[in-house]
């Protein structure tokens, strides 16, 4: 009993849980961490983008277990391994989505409306779309839009443009950057078509240059942010340029995993184990909270 309830935590990835610390940005840049209610409503959210993710994850394995099998890590994932069965990792799917979205819809119907829509996205992903080289990473950039809009309407804020224009380049950055080290381990390894079918649409050259050219844009776009009068003036201060260098940092580090290492793992996962990143993430969080909140 004990070793099939890991398997099923395992499933759902809570590692990966971190990606919806994007649902609660609404909650930081609208100034609204320090009202107890909001902050409720916004961890409430995020528990139940948490589930979403999970259930994709869950169901995403069994429909990829086949070729998981022939990935060095991802062939000791629970379905892959033979430790958690199909038929038991897609009940367990459905509970996690059912239980999400009529979480979803008790907090907001907005709430649930976006909730249903990044479900919806991820199975038509992990059916077919992710075959399609670079729409497969322009639905991961959507997938993070939309929990910024979830987090928004759990709250009841508008969504800032500056922020979705923010997470949509960080998201793409992110995501090409997957694809990056995916396609020098496949190269590597000559394996591009068996392990992910689009990659055999992508060229490392042509990543490297995207990658680089989306860092100098999501730096320019993000420092353009702080320094916007609206900005300044809902604020009260220009102070929030500070956490720029921290940004640039960020992005610097992520290239250097995502292109030039030779780890195995992908370079998100890495990245939540790197002490340089963390130790940027960090410093950039508390300079944040800093300027928003403590001045």
């Amino acid at each position: 009993m004990l070793k099939r309830a890991r398997a099923l935590v395992r499933t759902i990835r809570p590692r990966q849980w971190v990606k919806n610390v994007f649902v609660g940005a609404p909650l930081v840049f609208s100034r609204e961490l320090a009202n107890p209610p909001s902050v409720t409503r916004a961890v409430l959210a995020m528990i139940a983008f948490c589930a979403l993710s999970g259930a994709v994850y869950a169901f995403n394995d069994v429909h990829d277990v086949a070729a998981d099998r022939l990935h060095p890590t991802k062939r000791l994932r629970p379905i892959a391994a033979g430790e958690l069965s199909e038929r038991g990792a897609l009940v367990w799917s459905a509970l996690l989505a059912v239980g999400a979205l009529a979480g979803s819809l008790a907090l907001a119907w907005q709430l649930a409306v976006f909730a249903a829509a990044y479900l919806v996205q991820n199975l038509a992903y992990s059916l077919g779309l992710k075959k399609v080289a670079f729409l497969d990473v322009a639905l991961i950039a959507t997938g993070f839009l939309l929990r910024v809009l979830a987090g928004a309407a759990a709250i009841n804020v508008p969504a800032s443009r500056w922020l979705l224009l923010c997470t949509a380049l960080l998201a793409l950055f992110l995501g090409l950057g997957k694809r990056g080290h995916e396609l020098a381990w496949a190269t590597r390894n000559e394996r591009a078509t068996t392990t992910r079918a689009a990659l055999a649409g992508y060229r490392i050259e042509v990543v490297r240059v995207a990658m680089i050219g989306l860092a100098i844009v999501t730096c320019a776009a993000f420092i353009a942010y702080t320094l916007w009068p609206h900005t300044v003036e809902f604020f009260g201060t220009d102070h929030l340029v500070l956490v720029s260098p921290f940004v640039v940092l960020g992005v610097i580090r992520f290239l250097m995993l995502s292109l030039w290492s030779t780890a195995d793992e992908s370079p998100t996962e890495a990245m939540l184990g790197d002490r340089w990143f963390l130790a940027i993430l960090a410093s950039a969080t508390l300079t944040t909270l800093y300027v928003i909140y403590a001045r």
